[in-house]
């Protein structure tokens, strides 16, 4: 007979199997001009459970990213990354304010 804890992993653990499929990653083709395209993401999953005296509980989550998709003719297939602007924003920043440091900075030498 299964424990509680062991009930409760096999539950959220089973619901999160029912999610985990290739559609997640690559979703539905789409013919479009000529081309065919697949769009691509990355999936992350987690989960945990406990017991205690007084009850039990559980959660899971499942991050979906879209990276890019594959775009596919009759000459090639190639891979067209989703360019992240607020990510190259931020390093933008960091640059910047790396450059207003070096500049301003009292332990350079002069």
């Amino acid at each position: 007979m299964p424990t509680p804890t062991e009930e409760l992993v096999a539950t959220i653990s089973e619901r999160l199997k029912a999610t985990a499929n290739v559609k997640v990653i690559y979703g539905e083709p789409q013919v479009i001009e000529g081309k065919t395209i697949i769009p691509v993401a990355v999936a992350s999953y987690g989960f945990g459970a406990g017991v205690g005296e007084q009850g039990s509980g559980g959660g899971g989550g499942l991050r979906v990213k879209p990276i890019g998709c594959l775009e596919i003719t009759a000459e090639r297939t190639r891979f067209v990354p989703i360019v992240d602007a607020n990510r190259l924003a931020m390093l933008g920043v960091i640059a910047l304010a790396l450059v207003l440091f070096w500049f301003r900075s009292p332990f350079r030498r002069r």
